[in-house]
């Protein structure tokens, strides 16, 4: 990367005592002056706070750039310096769309592998374990969109995805496990739901609304939401849930739940953004008995408009 340099006018004549002895001093830290602050791992030197004022840390990370300097005759990845809070998805790229193929319903799958569980790097076959999880939920998934589950009338496993060349180098991971081809293009699942239409998710209490004749089917849950790690703060989660109150529209339903630990901080912010609101919590003995923290289950109507 160039470094940007300043060129100053030095007018002071050479037999000033105090000025040359001045500019030989800086001459001789040309090591400090040629070296980016950024690639450098030694701290600033104590004694000389004026030549390294405090910086805030910074974050390095590969991001497209095809706009770069150069033209189409560059690379288009070109290293950019970013906070975590500034985004790095291109949004006019992202599909939020119903799964339609078993390769898509795999990468889901791998995606919830991986954010749910903590795998230890010393685990004995911990990559045989990921693909036994994540064909574990894989046939479940199927079945429940299948039809093939108790009480599930229709489930729908909704995705964002993302063009393969948009994931950020040092993503191997996510690129290899989460990947998937349509119309011959690879694109990787990098935000998943499930849309139940049901009586009841298993192990979980069952809300209140609506009210009367057939109003069994006329709420939906969600379940299995999660974004991949190094894409959280992009927005992606509020998206996805506001095209499963789009899909949940079109099924007829009028009243939407999720059910969350009382100690998810981040996912309690995501969903009352997204209007779900409290309605009621499971008994502590359940929740000791499922060896798990309580959930609280939110509600929100969906019979707005629903805008991505």
């Amino acid at each position: 990367m160039p470094l940007d340099t300043e060129s100053k006018d030095r007018s002071a004549s050479s037999d000033s005592p105090t000025m040359a002895t001045a500019y030989a001093a800086l001459s001789s830290m040309s090591t400090l002056s040629l070296s980016p602050p950024f690639l450098s791992s030694a701290p600033a030197s104590a004694s000389c706070p004026c030549l390294h004022p405090a910086r805030a840390p910074r974050n390095l990370v590969w991001v497209l750039n095809p706009g770069a300097p150069g033209g189409p005759a560059c690379s288009p990845q070109v290293l950019k310096e970013r906070t975590r809070d500034d985004g790095v998805v291109d949004r006019s790229l992202l599909e939020f769309e119903e799964t339609s193929s078993d390769g898509e319903l795999w990468a889901a799958s791998c995606l919830r592998v991986r954010t749910f569980n903590q795998f230890k790097p010393s685990t004995f076959a911990v990559e045989d374990l990921k693909r036994s999880l994540a064909e574990r939920e894989f046939e479940a998934l199927k079945e429940r969109i299948a039809g093939k589950r108790e009480s599930f009338r229709r489930v729908s496993c909704i995705n964002a995805t993302l063009p393969m060349s948009q994931i950020m180098t040092g993503s191997n991971d996510l690129s290899s496990t989460c990947k998937f081809s349509r119309s011959g293009k690879d694109r990787v699942v990098v935000a998943t739901l499930d849309l139940n239409q049901c009586l009841w998710l298993p192990d979980e209490i069952v809300g209140a609304r609506p009210q009367g004749t057939g109003a069994d089917f006329a709420r939906a849950y969600l379940s299995n939401v999660c974004v991949a790690e190094e894409l959280q703060r992009n927005g992606l989660g509020y998206a996805l849930i506001a095209k499963s109150k789009i899909v949940a529209q079109e099924w007829g339903i009028t009243d939407l739940y999720v059910h969350v630990a009382v100690d998810n901080e981040a996912a309690k912010k995501l969903y009352m953004k997204s209007g779900f609101v409290y309605e009621s919590e499971e008994p502590a003995w359940q929740a000791r008995f499922l060896d798990r923290p309580r959930r609280i289950l939110l509600w929100t109507s969906v019979g707005a408009s629903c805008d991505l």
